[in-house]
């Protein structure tokens, strides 16, 4: 029985993700540890044996998960997941490293699964670390350049009997209530969607808007003030009024700061 890691900062993906592994027939294996952070992870290598397979989310909330092969040296087989498309990510379908499209499907997961047992039964070797980190390296350019992918510049929403087309530059946050998600717009206005917040946060321009906590989802020009908060988070003060506090999570701070800063 192979012996898997998770590496993923959301707990509902985590588990979602544990619980297809242990549901597939395909390879035998069992989860040995479930990290949330690349210094968890950094930590864990250093001290434990290493896993028969890692699974790795790419964006973790202290950072990039390809900072982990910098530190440490991970020879195990490595199958990346990401919210992002294919397209942003096809450097890695021609290579041994293989990826899962987020929400992770059952299908997708048997045919990663697959592709590693043709690896480990094949003569050719598994590429080292260093090529492994130079593919992941080259698909976050293009993740990070402005023409890697177009993002959405309006939303369209029934309103009554109506279609309404609410543009990009007029929403200042979405946000989760109560298992549903909304916008709000610059003028103090709220329309309900059919998107999750996790499928909102891959529509959106990245220079534009952050994922500040797991419900609220912000526009730059809409945070009025950044105040210092308990247990090293921060409190936004949004120039429309929210029906909670909006705090940046501690894990997001560091990466709220270099948004900030771009």
């Amino acid at each position: 029985m192979l012996r898997a890691l998770i590496l993923e900062d959301e707990p509902l993906a985590a588990n979602r993700l544990a619980q297809l592994l242990q549901a597939q027939t395909q390879v035998p294996l069992t989860v040995v540890a479930t990290l949330a952070s690349v210094q968890e992870a950094v930590q864990y290598f250093k001290e434990h044996p290493l896993p028969d397979l890692a699974f790795f989310d790419i964006q973790l909330g202290d950072g990039l998960s390809f900072e982990i092969l910098e530190q440490v040296d991970v020879q195990c087989p490595i199958i990346f997941t990401t919210a992002y498309d294919a397209y942003a990510l096809r450097a890695f379908k021609a290579n041994s490293i293989d990826y899962l499209l987020k929400p992770i499907d059952d299908e997708d997961l048997t045919k990663a699964l697959q592709k590693l047992q043709r690896l480990t039964t094949s003569s050719s070797p598994t590429p080292a670390p260093d090529a492994s980190l130079h593919l992941l390296q080259q698909a976050l350019q293009q993740l990070q350049s402005p023409s890697a992918r177009a993002y959405k510049n309006r939303f369209v929403l029934k309103v009554g009997e109506h279609l309404r087309a609410i543009p990009i530059e007029e929403i200042d946050f979405f946000y989760s209530f109560e298992k549903a998600t909304f916008l709000q717009t610059a003028d103090n206005r709220r329309f309900a969607l059919d998107y999750t917040m996790d499928q909102l946060e891959q529509l959106v321009n990245p220079q534009q808007f952050f994922r500040v906590n797991r419900g609220y989802l912000v526009q730059l020009q809409a945070i009025k003030d950044i105040i210092h908060y308990t247990n090293s988070r921060l409190k936004l003060v949004l120039r429309q009024h929210t029906q909670e506090e909006v705090l940046v999570s501690r894990e997001r701070v560091s990466t709220f700061r270099a948004w900030l800063d771009q």
